[in-house]
C-alpha cells in the first residue's frame, strides 16, 4: 500500500469482516510504516496534504480502520500496514441524540460523523469532562478500538433534556440513563 487514500481504500475492499462489516482491526498487528500526513481537525473534517477530503465515502471507510494504541497515537491499520495521522481532539463527532424509553430503561442512540449508530451503555459508555485549563464540557462517547467521539454542542444540548438526579441521591450529581446504566454528567449547586 502506499500512502495514497485510493490505494487504502482498495485495499480494504477484500478485509471486511467482523461486528457491523467492520473490518477487524484489533488483529491486525504490522510494523509502523510511518506517518502519513491525514489530519483530523476539531470540527471531524479530513485533510490530506492539508487538503479537504471531501469524498465522505473515503472518509468513513477510513474511520472503520482507525484505531489509538497505547502510545495514545492514532493509527490507520491494514493487515500489512500501518500509518500514523494526527487528530487534534477526537477522531468522531457524534450527533442526531434520539431516545427510546422513559427513565431507567430509556436508551441514547447516537449517530457518528461516520454514520455509525451507537447506543449510549456498557459498550459504549458516555463520560463528561472538560478541556485541559478551562471549563467548557468535553462530552465524550467510546466508539471501539481505544476510539471516541465527542458531541457536538447540539446533541449535548439534547441529552441535557434527559438529565437526571443521581438515583444514589447522596452526592448531588446529575447524570442520564441508558441501557439500564447511570451515566454522570455533572455536580449540582
Amino acid at each position: 500500500m502506499s500512502q495514497e487514500p485510493n490505494a487504502i481504500e482498495a485495499q480494504l475492499k477484500a478485509a471486511r469482516s467482523g461486528e457491523q462489516g467492520l473490518p477487524p482491526v484489533d488483529q491486525w498487528h504490522p510494523e509502523l510504516s510511518g506517518d502519513i500526513d491525514i489530519r483530523i481537525a476539531r470540527d471531524g473534517s479530513w485533510f490530506y496534504k492539508g487538503e479537504l477530503m471531501e469524498r465522505q465515502a473515503l472518509t468513513k471507510l477510513f474511520s472503520t480502520i482507525l484505531r489509538r494504541e497505547d502510545d495514545n497515537e492514532y493509527y490507520l491499520v491494514t493487515p500489512v500496514e500501518k500509518w500514523r495521522i494526527q487528530v487534534e481532539d477526537t477522531p468522531l463527532q457524534a450527533h442526531s441524540l434520539r431516545a427510546i424509553g422513559e427513565g431507567e430503561l430509556q436508551e441514547l442512540y447516537l449517530t457518528t460523523s461516520a454514520e455509525e449508530v451507537l447506543m449510549i451503555g456498557k459498550a459504549h459508555p458516555l463520560v463528561v469532562g472538560t478541556y485541559p485549563g478551562s471549563d467548557e464540557p468535553r462530552p465524550l462517547v467510546y466508539v471501539r478500538h481505544g476510539l471516541e467521539a465527542r458531541l457536538v454542542t447540539s446533541a449535548f444540548y439534547d441529552l441535557a433534556s434527559y438529565v437526571v438526579e443521581n438515583p444514589k441521591g447522596s452526592d448531588n450529581s446529575f447524570g442520564v440513563w441508558s441501557d439500564g446504566f447511570f451515566f454522570e454528567i455533572g455536580q449540582g449547586a
